[in-house]
């Protein structure tokens, strides 16, 4: 499983890097459908994991949703001036109203679960509403890049990913040397909360990094914008493993080696994205 898991990362994050910094926004942005494709046939799996017809009819149906983005918000239209495109901030504003509902949903299940468990209807739009925004956000991240800044845009994206990836070391490490207390044992028993309190302050090398290359920077607002994204991360986690803890399914996938599936891999990243746009767009712009 080691095994699988390190092949796994030595051709993956290449070829993650590659696309955030050298793809360009236009080309970026449906690259991504196809990856945000496979991760709504693994939600489908959440939805109804023995139909194939949902799972497919889910696919089908933010696939349509995706495109239909890309082509009325082309890449050069998503930012006109300091301002985001209409459509593209409503999808951004939707994702933050959702994750406060999944933030009640997490802490009071499984007495939430009562009104969704049995609806394919509801667990087909808390699908759309985790990954629409995400689509959204990281396309609005990415194009940010200019002729004077190309890297910009990437960076942002990249930043974002440090966060959750240190968020998400610091987790598991803290968690193994030092968890007694559960964080959230009716959603996912092995988190606690020294884990968690590992994961924010890991997050803090991302602070020293950021200060470090752009001194200039509000040490306060990058810490606060760290932690409030670390947080997020943690919710997206969260959410997802409620969601497979009914579907009673393990992994969303198998198509990362060692890894699962990409809703396994981006679970974090659901929640990170949006509300890190939302934080940049009002205190970074």
């Amino acid at each position: 499983m080691l095994k699988q898991r390190i092949i796994t990362v030595l051709w993956l994050v290449p070829l993650v890097l590659g696309a955030i910094f050298y793809l360009p926004a236009a080309y970026f942005s449906w690259a991504l459908v196809a990856v945000f494709l496979i991760a709504a046939k693994e939600w489908g799996r959440i939805i109804e994991p023995s139909c194939n017809m949902t799972q497919w009819s889910f696919t089908i149906t933010l696939g349509l949703l995706l495109t239909a983005l890309n082509l009325l918000v082309p890449t050069d239209e998503i930012w006109v001036g300091n301002q985001l495109h209409p459509v593209f901030l409503s999808v951004v504003l939707m994702g933050a109203i959702w994750w406060l509902l999944s933030l009640f949903m997490v802490v009071s299940y499984p007495r939430s679960a009562n009104f969704w468990q049995k609806s394919p209807m509801f667990k087909s739009m808390f699908g759309q509403l985790t990954l629409l925004p995400c689509f959204v956000s990281l396309i609005a991240l990415k194009a940010l890049s200019t002729e004077a800044s190309p890297y910009y845009g990437g960076i942002l994206v990249f930043l974002v990913m440090l966060v959750v990836w240190a968020a998400d070391s610091g987790a598991y490490f803290a968690g193994k040397a030092f968890g007694r207390t559960k964080l959230m044992p009716n959603v996912s028993p092995g988190k606690t909360i020294e884990g968690l309190i590992g994961g924010l302050v890991m997050t803090m090398v991302v602070v020293v990094t950021v200060m470090s290359i752009s001194p200039e920077q509000e040490l306060g607002l990058v810490i606060g914008v760290t932690l409030f994204t670390a947080l997020a991360s943690a919710l997206g986690d969260l959410s997802e493993s409620m969601f497979k803890r009914i579907a009673k399914i393990k992994d969303s996938g198998t198509i990362l080696p060692g890894h699962g599936g990409v809703l396994d891999r981006i679970d974090s990243l659901t929640a990170a994205f949006p509300v890190f746009t939302l934080i940049y767009i009002g205190f970074w712009m």
